[in-house]
């Protein structure tokens, strides 16, 4: 395996997935076609943040599994104290497309000199997310469509990251927690559509940690959330770490963050209590950063758990994915795995390779909508037009047997 190779996985079964059965390929045969060796494989584009990622992602039918054959990204990493703004981010991806492309298709397909001809389709995010970032990168998948004559598939960000679960974990029919920088979301899965069982009423988990870490003076690189992860493990149980009580919002099935924010940036502000980096606490009423971090994490992590646990309780389902950026997080995968393994379930969790937002997950969503002839999928170039607010439950999950869960 080369060492600098970014798709390392072994192939992923469909077995496991329990969906629809595979319609035949001639069903579809006007719509797309496999590669001269009956392989179907899918080039994905992600740009709805600040990461620009392509995933080429292949199908065998003789063995019925999927493989991620390549799946590069770059990052915009701001500068410190700030966030990552649309014009910059756009310039960003409009700067790194072609060449993550080609690096995707070199690494996908190393001794092919037109790897173009290996591919089936172009696969996009539509959205949700930033404008200009959408933009640019729909923009690159549809000069691929017309440059190779090839079809292009709008996929919703959220469902991708579903659906890359899914496959990754081999999770046929979990709750799904959905955390990142942009949504906050508790899904599962009913009639044909990814379900929002509870949402934040406000910010999204990872905005409000990303903005605590500027407010702190916490670097953007590798990302601000994972920053504080770092300053929240100095807690143990030789050298605890303080822990602040800070609001604790969960409103039914949803949840609150602006207003916990605004209270621990307000702590951030109390000179005689707040410890910066370097000092040394006088007394045991002074926090420092280190503090602070934990606390957030703690209050943040216990709110999302809860309003899982009950969408675990109303759906009767023992398994949970997490899914987007902030799933990554190994406080997080703790304490929801101590819930999860309480109720008899199991926790389905993946590392920053497809948590984070990549191509892979694009292109796994666009395959499913291929191969079924997705209608919401499957679009026009008049059609693709970036969507930044686009909801889970708006698309048909096509691929997905139309059952009706205990809690429809």
């Amino acid at each position: 395996m080369n060492p600098s190779s970014t798709a390392t996985d072994p192939p992923c079964p469909i077995e496991p997935l329990n969906n629809l059965p595979l319609p035949p390929l001639s069903h579809f045969s006007h719509l797309y076609k496999s590669n001269a060796d009956g392989k179907t494989i899918i080039l994905g584009i992600e740009g709805s943040a600040n990461k620009c990622g392509i995933g080429i992602l292949c199908y065998n039918p003789l063995t019925s599994t999927y493989q991620t054959l390549s799946n590069p990204r770059k990052t915009y990493v701001s500068p410190k104290g700030c966030g990552f703004l649309p014009k910059e981010t756009s310039w960003h991806h409009q700067a790194h497309v072609v060449a993550l492309i080609r690096a995707a298709l070199n690494e996908a397909f190393p001794n092919d000199t037109h790897p173009q001809h290996q591919l089936s389709a172009i696969a996009f995010t539509l959205g949700p997310g930033m404008g200009g970032p959408l933009k640019s990168c729909a923009m690159a998948a549809r000069s691929l469509s017309v440059l190779w004559k090839l079809p292009l598939i709008a996929v919703n960000h959220c469902i991708a990251h579903i659906e890359m679960g899914r496959v990754a974990t081999q999770a046929s029919d979990p709750v799904v927690l959905y955390v990142s920088g942009g949504n906050t979301q508790v899904i599962a899965y009913s009639d044909g559509r990814y379900r929002i069982f509870g949402e934040t009423i406000d910010i999204a988990v990872g905005n409000c940690l990303d903005r605590f870490a500027r407010v702190v003076g916490l670097s953007n690189d590798p990302s601000p959330g994972y920053n504080i992860e770092l300053e929240a493990r100095k807690h143990t149980n030789e050298k605890p770490l303080k822990f602040v009580e800070l609001p604790y919002v969960v409103k039914g099935m949803d949840v609150s963050f602006s207003g916990l924010l605004t209270f621990i940036e307000e702590l951030t502000r109390k000179k005689n209590l707040f410890v910066k980096d370097g000092e040394a606490k006088e007394n045991d009423e002074q926090y420092t950063i280190a503090d602070l971090c934990y606390s957030l994490q703690e209050t943040i992590f216990a709110m999302l758990i809860e309003i899982t646990e009950r969408t675990m309780a109303h759906c009767g389902q023992n398994s949970v994915l997490i899914v987007g950026g902030v799933g990554c997080n190994k406080r997080l995968q703790d304490m929801m795995a101590d819930m999860v393994v309480d109720r008899g379930g199991t926790l389905c969790a993946m590392d920053h390779r497809y948590c984070i937002d990549n191509g892979a997950m694009i292109a796994q969503a666009g395959m499913f909508g291929l191969q079924f002839g997705s209608k919401d999928m499957l679009v026009k170039m008049e059609d693709t037009e970036c969507r930044q607010r686009f909801r889970t439950d708006a698309v048909e999950v096509v691929w997905r047997p139309k059952t009706r869960g205990k809690h429809a």
